[in-house]
């Protein structure tokens, strides 16, 4: 690598950090979207630290051709595009660079994907899969029955502290993305299983230990993402539901039952957290086969 590469990859790498600081100070990002964001970011620059000497905007175009190159997806691309424009559109703003080298760069086409989701059957068999004779039955049940009534993120439902749930009122506070919140009603159902958890399962875990944690492992903490994603693995086999079955699509399954129950698209929005519409969008799948219903039975000449 030659010197005048060896500065420039210098140069970025401080650039990746005062972009991770301001995403953290400033904007407020999840961990979660911390990590994607120096995931992609550190990629990028191992690329231009590895690649032929060339100013940014080059090195910007080579790294788009690798991608496309490696057979990366288009949603994969698009996610990667995305970094480098909000990357370098910081860098503009902030003086760094003269100009953005993201500006005409196109984004590749996905195609719109229909979000899995389970049908009732299958949720009912998932939620009655946990023993409800063990604590930790009664707290994955909880969890299960919360995610479901409520369509949390799985992030946002292993932190949910004790004082977001207030039970007389069915109203459960989320933290989402950005440390935004909101206010989401929970059903009977999953309130009735949290009241058996925090009653019989959760004071058995913690053994006079404080925690404001509403859902502990048997040392006090929060449950992880990766340890309820193997747990939920292991009720969807009991169930009889052996593929892909992650938190998301009992989130997807959130919406879709909503949706098919008659709620609005903007309703659906808040209560899942998505700052744009467009987001929410991809639930329309059901909004169609609704208005095909409602024409079919509705309509003098349908």
């Amino acid at each position: 690598m030659t010197e005048a590469a060896a500065e420039g990859v210098g140069s970025l790498s401080g650039e990746i950090s005062a972009y991770l600081a301001y995403c953290r100070v400033e904007k407020g990002l999840a961990a979660n979207s911390l990590e994607s964001y120096a995931h992609d970011l550190e990629k990028f620059r191992e690329f231009c630290r590895s690649s032929e000497p060339g100013d940014r905007s080059e090195c910007v175009r080579r790294y788009v051709n690798h991608l496309y190159q490696a057979g990366r997806s288009s949603r994969t691309i698009a996610r990667h595009l995305s970094t480098l424009r909000n990357f370098h559109r910081f860098l503009l703003r902030e003086g760094r660079i003269a100009s953005d080298p993201t500006e005409h760069l196109g984004t590749p086409k996905q195609w719109q994907t229909i979000p899995k989701f389970l049908n009732s059957g299958q949720i009912d068999r998932l939620l009655q899969a946990p023993d409800p004779l063990r604590p930790t039955g009664l707290r994955d049940r909880a969890m299960l029955e919360l995610l479901y009534a409520t369509g949390l993120r799985v992030s946002e439902l292993c932190r949910v502290n004790v004082s977001d749930l207030n039970a007389e009122m069915g109203v459960l506070r989320a933290t989402g993305k950005g440390n935004k919140q909101r206010l989401i009603p929970v059903g009977k159902s999953a309130l009735a299983a949290v009241r058996a958890w925090v009653a019989d399962g959760r004071p058995c875990l913690l053994r006079g230990r404080p925690s404001r944690y509403l859902f502990v492992t048997a040392r006090g903490g929060c449950l992880t993402r990766q340890a309820f994603w193997k747990l939920l693995a292991g009720y969807g086999r009991t169930a009889g539901i052996f593929h892909d079955l992650t938190p998301h699509v009992i989130r997807h399954s959130f919406a879709t039952h909503l949706l098919e129950g008659g709620a609005d698209l903007r309703s659906v929005q808040t209560m899942l957290g998505h700052a744009d519409i467009s987001t929410t969008q991809i639930y329309t799948h059901v909004m169609r086969s609704r208005l095909r219903k409602t024409v079919d039975e509705h309509h003098p000449r349908a």
